[in-house]
């Protein structure tokens, strides 16, 4: 007999038990980034938070960034949905390295960590915060940040904490990878949900935020 009440929603129990977590990589970039940059960066950013193993959901970004093709590429390469997400919806999300130059050129504070936790859904919390790429010969053009469920010693989720909101994600764009479905993440192959198509920003690295 379940202790739940009735009419109370059921919540998720997480992942099945010897499942890792899954991770959701924000992303930022400036134009014309290159594909090898963001994969070697999330690769990086796996490696040093201890989440080499485990799986990756999707990656995130702002709208204006969803269709470089650096970023469309990495996604591809790792096999999962690329979600984009409204600036002002980016901009509502608190984060601990909010950015003004970020804000200036891309309307939000905050593309990587923000995009990660509001990807990440409600109660997301950041496991790892924003790190730029080290590219050889030249500025850094990418920057991502890892979010995951804030999970209780039970198991179920919890909402609330810092980060995305206790109600549900505004709609996001999913943009399609790859002619074939994802091997990792959500299997989903059709993109929009109720966004105007994303512009082109200036070049400069202050977009990567």
């Amino acid at each position: 007999m379940s202790g739940r009440a009735v009419g109370e929603p059921a919540r998720d129990p997480g992942p099945p038990a010897g499942e890792s977590a899954p991770v959701v990589v924000g992303v930022g970039a400036s134009r014309g980034v290159a594909v090898s940059e963001v994969v070697e960066l999330i690769e990086a950013a796996l490696a040093a938070a201890g989440c080499a193993d485990r799986p990756v959901r999707a990656l995130a970004t702002v709208t204006a960034k969803s269709s470089e093709p650096g970023l469309i590429g990495a996604a591809r390469r790792l096999g999962v949905p690329l979600r984009a997400f409204p600036a002002t919806a980016l901009a509502a999300v608190r984060v601990p390295d909010p950015s003004a130059a970020a804000a200036a050129a891309v309307g939000t504070p905050s593309v990587a960590e923000a995009a990660a936790l509001l990807a990440a859904g409600p109660g997301a919390q950041l496991i790892a915060g924003k790190r730029k790429s080290v590219p050889r010969g030249g500025p850094a053009r990418a920057t991502c940040a890892l979010a995951g469920p804030a999970v209780t010693d039970h198991g179920v989720l919890t909402a609330g904490r810092e980060g995305a909101p206790a109600g549900s994600s505004p709609a996001a764009d999913i943009v399609m990878t790859s002619p074939n479905p994802p091997r990792r993440g959500p299997d989903r192959r059709t993109a929009v949900i109720g966004d105007k198509a994303p512009e082109r920003d200036p070049t400069g690295t202050k977009e990567t935020q």
